[in-house]
C-alpha cells in the first residue's frame, strides 16, 4: 500500500465536479490573487474593551459542540451517504456527553435530524461541508465572556469554493448572541493547538502562505495571532506545503494533552519516509528544544499510526493519524482504523493522559478517506455545559 500522510489530504476524486486538485488553479475555486483570499481592510482585531483574551484548552468545560451536515454531491459523489453516516455516528456519540448542535441546510434538516437522533439539535443554517473546525470561529474568553474570532475562511487558500461556509461564522454567532471579532488574517481552527496557558502550536505552511496571507511575514502574523487569541508564545513547526488541501494543519500532527505534554503523530515503522514523516521529525526536533509560555520544556510522547496493511479503510489519501482526536466533556473521541493492536495502543495512550474520561473509539473510514478526522468535524464552544 502507498504511504498515507498523517494529515488531512482531500482525495483527487473528491474534487470531481469542481476541478482537479491543482493548487492555486482557478478551477478549484477563486483565483489565488482574488481579494477574498486576504483579510478585509480595517478588520477588527483589538479588543473593544482593551481586555486580554484567553484561548482555553480543549479539555476545559464545553457548553456545546458544533457540527455540520455535509451537503455537496459534487465533492462526495457516491460517498455522500457514507460520510453522513460517519458524521451522524460522531454526533450521536458526542451527544451522550454534551450538547451537540448540527447545522444543516434547511431542505436537509429533517433528514439530518432523523440520522442523528433526538439527542442532537439540528438547526437550519446553510452549510457546504462538515469541516467546522475550520469554518466556525475560534472561541476565546474576554472579561469572563465568550467571543468568536472569525478567521475569514477562504476554502484553505481558495482550493475549494465554500460560499455558505464562508458565512457560517457570522451567522452562527448571531444566532447564539456571541460577539464577533474579525481577525486581520486568514486561517482555520485546525491550524491552532493551545495548552490554555498562553502557548500556541502552529505549522508555518498553513498560515505563512500567500494563498491565505499574501505578503505578510511570520513575525507580523505572530503578532496578530497573539493579539487575536490572547496567546503569549507561538511555537512554529514547518509543516508541509502544497501536498494537502490544508497545507498541513497542526491538529493531525501534534496535540496537547496537558500543559507541557504533547502527543506527536508518528508513521508506522513499515511505512517509508516521506514529507509527512519528515515533518513529524522536524516537529519533534523543534519541540525538544523549545519551551512553552510558562518556561516548561515539552514532554513529547509518540502516538504511532496503524499498520496500513491492517486498516479497514482505503484510498490514496486515507488519513491514518490518531492525533485528530476530540476532547469533549468527560470524554475523548478517537478514530479506530481496524488494526486492533494499534487501535488499542492509541486508546491506552489517551487513557493514560485522560484517566477520568471515557475514551470512545469511532469508525470514520469515509471521513478519513476524504482527508479528515473527528477533530476536523467538531468545534467546541467553551463554557458551562448547557442545561
Amino acid at each position: 500500500m502507498p504511504q498515507l500522510p498523517p494529515t488531512r489530504r482531500t482525495a483527487l476524486r473528491t474534487f470531481a465536479g469542481i476541478g482537479a486538485l491543482a493548487f492555486g488553479a482557478a478551477a478549484c475555486g477563486p483565483s489565488q490573487s482574488a481579494p477574498r483570499s486576504q483579510a478585509p481592510e480595517g478588520s477588527t482585531q483589538p479588543s473593544p474593551t482593551g481586555a486580554k483574551r484567553r484561548f482555553g484548552a480543549e479539555w476545559e468545560s464545553h457548553t456545546r459542540t458544533f457540527m455540520a451536515w455535509p451537503a455537496l454531491d459534487a465533492v462526495w459523489m457516491e460517498d455522500l451517504k457514507y460520510v453522513r453516516e460517519d458524521i451522524a455516528r460522531i454526533a450521536r456519540a458526542v451527544g451522550g456527553f454534551e450538547e451537540v448542535v448540527m447545522m444543516a441546510r434547511p431542505e436537509q434538516a429533517d433528514a439530518a435530524q432523523k440520522a442523528c437522533g433526538s439527542e442532537v439539535e439540528v438547526i437550519p443554517l446553510a452549510v457546504d461541508d462538515f469541516w467546522v473546525r475550520d469554518t466556525v470561529p475560534v472561541f476565546v474568553e474576554e472579561e469572563g465572556k465568550v467571543v468568536g474570532v472569525d478567521f475569514n475562511f477562504n476554502g484553505w487558500g481558495n482550493k475549494q469554493e465554500h460560499k455558505n461556509d464562508a458565512q457560517v461564522g457570522r451567522l452562527l454567532l448571531q444566532k447564539y448572541g456571541i460577539p464577533r471579532v474579525q481577525a486581520p488574517l486568514v486561517a482555520e481552527g485546525g491550524s491552532f493547538e493551545t495548552d490554555g496557558e498562553g502557548t500556541l502550536l502552529i505549522t508555518e505552511s498553513s498560515i505563512v502562505n500567500d494563498n491565505r496571507n499574501r505578503g505578510k511575514s511570520r513575525d507580523t502574523i505572530e503578532a496578530e495571532l497573539k493579539q487575536a487569541l490572547g496567546v503569549e508564545k507561538v511555537v512554529w513547526l514547518a509543516g508541509v506545503r502544497g501536498e494537502d488541501i490544508t497545507d498541513a494543519h497542526v491538529d493531525s500532527l501534534v496535540r496537547f494533552v496537558a500543559p507541557g505534554v504533547v502527543l506527536l503523530d508518528r508513521a508506522h515503522p513499515n511505512t517509508p519516509k516521506d514529507s509527512w514523516s519528515r515533518s513529524a521529525d522536524q516537529a519533534k526536533a523543534v519541540l525538544s528544544k523549545a519551551t512553552d509560555a510558562r518556561g516548561r520544556k515539552f514532554e513529547i510522547i509518540d502516538l504511532p499510526q496503524p499498520d496500513l496493511d491492517k486498516i479497514t479503510g482505503e484510498g490514496d489519501d486515507f488519513v491514518s493519524t490518531y492525533a485528530n482526536f476530540y476532547i469533549a466533556n468527560d470524554s475523548v473521541f478517537m478514530p479506530k482504523f481496524g488494526d486492533r493492536q494499534a487501535d488499542d495502543r492509541a486508546r491506552a495512550i489517551l487513557q493514560e493522559h485522560f484517566p477520568k474520561r471515557d475514551i470512545v473509539p469511532l469508525a470514520i473510514d469515509t471521513i478519513a478517506s476524504g482527508g479528515g478526522g473527528i477533530h476536523c468535524a467538531t468545534h467546541d464552544e467553551p463554557g458551562k455545559p448547557a442545561a
